[in-house]
């Protein structure tokens, strides 16, 4: 019998988002509020993080932080710090371990903590490796990898991420 319940829920619910946005979500993004649930995690005020996105341990995420669906930020292996005004597009991935020279060498996992800072755009799918420091107004395209650090003022892409152009860091530049 609930099972019948949360269909019929479930359909009215995604009748009245795609309805209302144009859209379809998963169930839980459909439900949970986006914002409650950045607040919970301790993001700064008028940020927002998908149901859909896993977080794991320290996640620190400044003011008007919009991360999109199906994303990953894993703090466990140091501190994850997300500035002011960024956007974690789609299914971007961002690590603070790896597991390589456990792997390899049967060492310990390796940690570092990573910290993006204000006004940046991280492209859909784009990974973010353990130790990387990425600057303010900075712009990652799709799919990158990023493994080392980005100044400020930086637009790029690729794997491994190249920048490609630097910007004055306004919204014209």
């Amino acid at each position: 019998m609930i099972d019948i319940i949360l269909k019929y829920f479930s359909r009215l619910l995604r009748n009245r988002i795609r309805k209302k946005h144009g859209r379809v979500l998963p169930f839980g993004d459909s439900i949970n509020d986006r914002w409650e649930k950045a607040a919970f995690l301790g993001f700064g005020k008028e940020s927002s993080i998908y149901d859909s996105s896993l977080v794991f341990d320290t996640v620190e995420a400044g003011e008007n932080v919009w991360v999109g669906p199906f994303t990953i930020l894993d703090g466990s292996g140091g501190l994850l710090r997300i500035g002011n005004n960024c956007h974690i597009s789609a299914g971007v991935q961002i690590y603070t371990h790896d597991t390589v020279a456990t792997v390899l060498h049967g060492h310990k996992i390796e940690t570092s903590d990573v910290t993006i800072g204000n006004n940046c755009y991280i492209g859909p799918n784009s990974i973010i490796a353990k130790g990387v420091t990425i600057g303010d107004y900075v712009v990652i395209g799709t799919n990158s990898f990023v493994n080392k650090d980005i100044p400020s003022n930086s637009r790029g892409h690729g794997t491994p991420f190249q920048i490609t152009a630097g910007h004055s860091g306004t919204a014209d530049g």
